[in-house]
């Protein structure tokens, strides 16, 4: 097993990992209800194309050229590869590993491990120093497996639709709640002045 990236050739088999990754995520039903196969392909297309990312393919050789992509290979695993935007404006670039998926036939067999090798190679190449990967909270497979392999809990993201973010604002105006006070700093409160002891201070100098 090995890596390569992808191209253009190979975007049917990236778009059947890519299937798996949502359905195993549940992301069609969180995003919109309903799968947009083609705005997924167009999308994934102008990816493979972006010089910005690197869609990273785990492949095995196959039987037969027909069975995958280029020269018989069977895709089995899919990572796509960024940097962080702000994170090069702070001047700290982090990797980010989005769309992790490896099949499921073919768990267990170092697919996922072969794709962090890519991702640590490609932080090499960008001089990033970290590498960032997005798990959602309710896949404790791959959560384990980020675990394993040293990633540490970083943050917790959050996702509405627009439609669903827009009904909620209309609903907290029309219930006139006003907007929380900003908390004063600490520093600009009155400190009390410190307690002294009668006494004490002659005494230890006496």
């Amino acid at each position: 097993m090995h890596t390569r990236t992808a191209r253009v050739a190979d975007l049917p088999a990236v778009l059947a990992l890519v299937r798996q990754h949502r359905a195993d995520a549940h992301a069609e039903d969180v995003l919109a209800g309903h799968t947009r196969l083609n705005a997924a392909a167009s999308g994934f297309r102008r990816l493979l194309e972006d010089p910005e990312h690197r869609v990273v393919l785990a492949v095995l050789p196959g039987p037969n050229p027909a069975a995958g992509g280029a020269g018989g290979e069977v895709p089995v695993g899919l990572a796509v590869l960024g940097l962080d935007p702000l994170s090069l404006v702070l001047g700290n670039p982090q990797v980010t590993v989005d769309t992790f998926v490896v099949h499921r036939e073919h768990r267990r067999r170092g697919a996922g491990a072969v794709l962090l090798a890519a991702a640590a190679r490609y932080a090499e190449e960008t001089g990033a120093a970290h590498v960032v990967a997005a798990v959602a909270g309710h896949e404790a497979e791959r959560q384990r497996f980020f675990a394993r392999m040293g990633f540490a809990p970083l943050t917790t993201r959050r996702i509405v639709g627009l439609d669903s973010l827009t009904r909620s604002l209309a609903a907290w105006q029309r219930s006139g709640l006003p907007v929380p006070a900003p908390r004063r700093a600490l520093s600009s409160r009155r400190r009390p002045a410190p307690r002294t002891l009668r006494g004490v201070g002659v005494a230890a100098e006496g």
